[in-house]
């Protein structure tokens, strides 16, 4: 299974770099990208800290466009209209309320429950995605 052996092959590398045995010259990967049966999966990135490393998660593509579709019809911007991850809602000509609007959109779309505090520190459609599949991550859990 190709997920398993990705996995494997990570985890190897991975236990190279912590203890230092990793062949002089040699490479360690920054991230890894998985592709079972045509399915991608989010991309995995190693960070170095120290002599540690730490995992993340990138979000999902598909979260960030669902949220600038949201974004886009809530704040009724012309057709053509450019919204990407790095967008700011105040760059928009969003203001306070149109934010709350954007997030119970959010809400309603990906069926989930936004804290006031969470929905105010948001200010970019990508702190948005992330925080969406933080959320969604932790309904599975």
């Amino acid at each position: 299974n190709g997920f398993l052996y990705s996995y494997l092959h990570l985890n190897h590398l991975s236990r190279q770099v912590l203890t230092g045995s990793l062949q002089p010259g040699s490479v360690a990967p920054n991230s890894v990208s998985l592709s079972i049966k045509g399915r991608r999966f989010p991309s995995i990135t190693l960070q170095p800290t120290g002599r540690r490393f730490q995992v993340t998660c990138a979000t999902k593509q598909e979260t960030v466009q669902k949220v600038c579709d949201i974004v886009k019809k809530q704040l009724a911007l012309p057709e053509g209209s450019s919204v990407t991850g790095e967008s700011k809602f105040a760059a928009l000509g969003a203001d306070s309320l149109d934010t709350v609007e954007i997030v119970m959109g959010l809400e309603e779309e990906f069926g989930i429950s936004v804290e006031e505090e969470s929905a105010q520190s948001i200010t970019t459609v990508q702190e948005a995605a992330d925080m969406i599949d933080k959320l969604l991550e932790s309904k599975t859990d």
